[in-house]
């Protein structure tokens, strides 16, 4: 059996920056074990597959290394540039996700992909996990939960950039993990998230947690429209906008990679 395979980098216009995914479009789907294999072999931060629906959208599932992620925004932005290159006259594309549900994805002006998103609550916590404390190197002001990761706040992007975690201790936070955050320099927000427990140790670009960040950040600075930098060491660019239970996510994407799986050696998972 041989597999298409697209890799792509998310939230930016430049190789070798944001966040690197890998693409497989199915004809049906694979077993749960196999798209775990082919998701470790691949190491990135998360591989997709997508399936086409009989309604003509798409089911879609994500894989980072070591386990199957209930929900991932940049491997959506990767799924729905390849898909786009392939549906040249496609304006947006309906996909399915067992943990989101149904969300569009619209092409949209200069390159930009907009995905749209349910918005994920948070809430103050005031109980703060000791493995928590321990395990960021500046203590934040103040600490939120969402369904996906602790929020740690922070008062400036210098904190952020400075923060060291421990990834030991942060590990035994999962399921959750952990994002640290603070009003930016030259953006209204920036971000490093830091998923040892559930994927890796920093995650170049999330596009998920801003479905949590904005939410907040819009009721931090007043703000429905706000662009955001996470500043890892590739780093990227997500626009986010406000409407209502939604959040608007866009970004740029580009092509590494396009190759093709060869599974003929393969003992079938």
């Amino acid at each position: 059996m041989k597999l298409k395979l697209y890799q792509i980098d998310a939230f930016t216009s430049d190789l070798f920056k944001g966040n690197y995914a890998a693409v497989v479009p199915l004809d049906s789907w694979l077993s749960a074990s196999l798209m775990q294999a082919i998701a470790s072999e691949n190491n990135l931060s998360e591989t997709a597959f997508v399936v086409r629906r009989d309604d003509g959208g798409f089911d879609i599932r994500w894989f980072s290394p070591i386990k199957e992620i209930a929900f991932c925004g940049h491997a959506t932005l990767a799924s729905a540039f390849v898909l786009f290159k392939h549906l040249p006259q496609a304006t947006h594309i309906d996909f399915h996700a067992r943990a989101t549900g149904a969300f569009s994805v619209h092409r949209r002006s200069q390159g930009l992909i907009e995905m749209n998103f349910p918005r994920r609550e948070y809430e103050p916590t005031t109980d703060v996990p000791g493995e928590l404390v321990r395990g960021l190197s500046i203590q934040p002001k103040a600490v939120f939960t969402s369904e996906q990761a602790y929020i740690a706040l922070y008062d400036t992007e210098t904190d952020v950039r400075a923060v060291v975690p421990n990834l030991e201790l942060i590990a035994q936070l999962g399921p959750r993990d952990v994002v640290v955050t603070a009003p930016g320099d030259r953006h209204d927000f920036v971000s490093r998230y830091f998923w040892p427990a559930n994927g890796g140790a920093e995650d170049p670009v999330t596009g998920s947690i801003h479905a949590a960040l904005a939410p907040l950040w819009s009721n931090l600075i007043g703000k429905r429209k706000l662009v955001a930098l996470q500043a890892s060491e590739r780093s990227g660019i997500l626009y986010c906008e406000l409407e209502a239970d939604r959040v608007l996510i866009s970004g740029h994407a580009v092509q590494y990679l396009e190759g093709t799986i060869d599974l003929s050696a393969a003992q079938m998972l």
